[in-house]
């Protein structure tokens, strides 16, 4: 059967980085016989060509190709899609992975959508990765329809017919940005570039020891070389103009603007700071004309202006203004309504812990020179800032903890302006309200809630909190599509999370008051602290000390709209004289049903069922168990004293 994507693999000294891109490689849904994995071994010194080598001998996927040290990745991958026998390449770097049917799915979407190149959505583990790009799917993107050109990492599959065709590879070497310049010539010469965003494809991930190439501190002098080079790209494939600007503005803003800004450009040492500065006063002066700049945020046209003009101490001046502004959202009502969560919130700019303010009348103006002094260049921030609020928006997103996966949930915003003090000042406020339909999310696990404030010249992210502990809505778990939800409140910050499939005690269960138990003949009804948008089946486990029943059930929303109903019919034949536990399964149809015990029991004599009270353990059973946690704190002990000793 022929190979439709080969993945190309660059590996220089990964050591245990690459077990879980090897594990993510073996576990593709894409048949085996359909993909090839081909590690180009870039002259390891560590354990790795060994491992490749055993990896390749017991797996017919796996291939590896050993050559000496290059000193970058262009080599390699070129060297991979040289041995590829593919329909499409996808290129993966030796410490990130894909998600489990990310090769499926990308490959299936590239045919359907005729693309010569297919970009999967990522997740960023402590590195930062495109979010505008990743909003929609987009079957049919260019440059010009949506954000590709912030998106310029190898990670993606491009049809190797295509690479061929044009004869694009890789530059080689020791040298920086190789991926710009291959990306930048992929999406101005392709047909087609399909935007894959309803799955994660590609976990791109920071070492916990940093040795990620990309975050060892570069030469400037080199590194403004190379990006010369994918500006030199840009030039040869489009004409001097709107779409050129745009194209450039990407480099301008990420890769110059936003490295003077704030702690980032603070935290780096003075004679770094100086050499970076003067690298990029060279380049925008060399490169830009004034559309590139000025299709900038405002508070990105104050820097690139200062630093077209040569002005680092000012740069530095208003990096420190920068450093403290900061985004704050504060909750509202969090609530079930018609099978979604409904989550309202505020969100605003705060500088130095205070909310922002902004002049009430102010106008938009250009930025004709570089002003003349950081105040001036606060002041022009400012007006812009208001000038533009109708552009300010705020989106919910939920981050999936373990593997930061982030989807935008859809939300709805009106923008206020409040009077302070005389009126002569406002702050801008966004009132926001956010749905989270459950079926959105496609894994169980904790989702933090970040909320993304678009306000001027910023664009930055902050958790939803904090709550004060007494004014904290607190809605119930839902059971929604089949399995628990539970919002809550993180313990100390009170910033809001949700957890997927939650079971054990913090489901609440708890709570349930035995007086709210009934049993009438073989049914019985019970009112839990748990969300139902209709009626849902649920199962119920009956436990004595001899047997194990188990009956269907069903929990429906309670008539006055607090909590919800279980209602079951006992089976009163199998229940033998004796106290019986009760325990609930609120998903029964998951691959494992995991069942909550109920603070209540029912006790079966001559044919009745009557609610009791659950039973104590007996002296023996609680001694055991005293005893077992004893156990279980002292080895915590021993290995957090090993791992500190390490």
């Amino acid at each position: 059967m022929p190979v439709k994507v080969s993945v190309i693999v660059p590996v220089y000294n990964p050591g245990i980085y690459i077990e879980d891109c090897i594990a993510s490689l073996q576990r593709q849904s894409l048949p085996p016989e359909e993909y090839e994995v081909i590690f180009v071994d870039d002259g390891s010194t560590d354990e790795t060509p060994a491992r490749l080598d055993a990896l390749a001998a017991e797996d017919p996927r796996m291939k590896v190709i050993h050559q000496e040290n290059s000193g970058w990745s262009g080599k390699p991958r070129n060297v991979g899609i040289e041995a590829s026998r593919g329909e499409f390449v996808m290129f993966v770097d030796n410490d990130d992975y894909l998600g489990d049917e990310a090769l499926e799915r990308m490959y299936d979407y590239g045919v359907a959508n005729g693309a010569d190149v297919v970009v999967g959505k990522m997740a960023g583990k402590g590195r930062g990765v495109p979010v505008e790009l990743f909003r929609r799917n987009h079957p049919r993107a260019t440059v010009e329809n949506a954000p590709l050109i912030d998106s310029l990492t190898p990670h993606k599959m491009f049809r190797r017919a295509f690479l061929d065709r044009i004869g694009l590879r890789f530059p080689e070497g020791r040298r920086r940005l190789e991926d710009h310049v291959f990306i930048a010539e992929a999406y101005l010469r392709a047909e087609n570039v399909s935007v894959l965003s309803d799955y994660v494809c590609y976990y791109h991930l920071r070492r916990e020891d940093g040795s990620n190439a990309g975050f060892e501190r570069f030469d400037p002098v080199g590194y403004f070389k190379n990006l010369r080079e994918a500006l030199d790209v840009v030039e040869r494939y489009t004409e001097p103009g709107p779409v050129r600007d745009k194209l450039f503005r990407r480099w301008l803003r990420v890769e110059m603007v936003e490295r003077l800004r704030a702690r980032r450009f603070l935290k780096l040492p003075d004679d770094y700071r100086r050499e970076l500065f003067a690298e990029i006063h060279e380049v925008v002066v060399e490169r830009f004309g004034p559309g590139v700049a000025a299709g900038l945020q405002p508070t990105q046209q104050v820097v690139a202006a200062l630093t077209a003009a040569d002005r680092y101490d000012d740069v530095v001046s208003f990096a420190q203004w920068e450093a403290g502004v900061a985004p704050k959202a504060a909750p509202g009502h969090v609530e079930w309504r018609d099978g979604s969560l409904s989550v309202g919130f505020t969100a605003e700019y705060t500088s130095g812990g205070e909310p922002m303010t902004f002049p009430a009348d102010a106008e938009a103006t250009p930025l004709d020179d570089a002003p003349k002094d950081v105040s001036e260049a606060v002041e022009w921030v400012a007006a812009q800032t208001a000038a533009r609020f109708g552009q300010a928006t705020a989106d919910l997103l939920l981050r999936e903890r373990s593997s930061a996966a982030q989807y935008f949930m859809p939300v709805r915003f009106t923008r206020e302006t409040v009077p302070v003090g005389d009126g002569g000042e406002v702050r801008l406020v966004l009132r926001a309200t956010a749905t989270v339909d459950p079926a959105d999310l496609p894994k169980d696990g904790v989702w933090d809630a970040l909320v993304r404030v678009k306000l001027g010249g910023w664009t930055k992210e902050c958790r939803l909190g904090p709550a004060p502990r007494e004014s904290r809505p607190t809605p119930d778990v839902g059971v929604v599509g089949g399995r628990p939800v539970l919002p809550y409140w993180t313990d100390p910050h009170g910033n809001l999370s949700l957890e997927f499939g939650v079971r054990g005690k913090r489901l609440g269960l708890g709570r349930v008051q035995q007086s709210g138990v009934t049993v009438s003949g073989d049914h019985v009804r019970a009112l839990l602290p748990v969300y139902v948008p209709g009626e849902t089946e649920v199962r119920l486990r009956f436990v004595s000390a001899q047997q194990i029943s188990e009956a269907p059930g069903t929990l429906s929303p309670a008539t006055d709209g607090t909590g919800a109903v279980l209602a079951a019919a006992l089976p009163v034949e199998s229940l033998s004289r004796g106290v019986w536990r009760v325990a609930l399964c609120l998903a029964p149809d998951a691959a494992r049903p995991l069942y909550t015990g109920l603070p209540f029991a029912l006790r079966s004599a001559g044919g009745r069922v009557q609610v009791a009270p659950v039973p104590r353990p007996g002296l023996a059973l609680r001694v055991a168990r005293r005893a077992r946690r004893a156990v279980g704190t002292v080895r915590r002990k021993v290995s957090r004293i090993r791992i500190g000793g390490q």
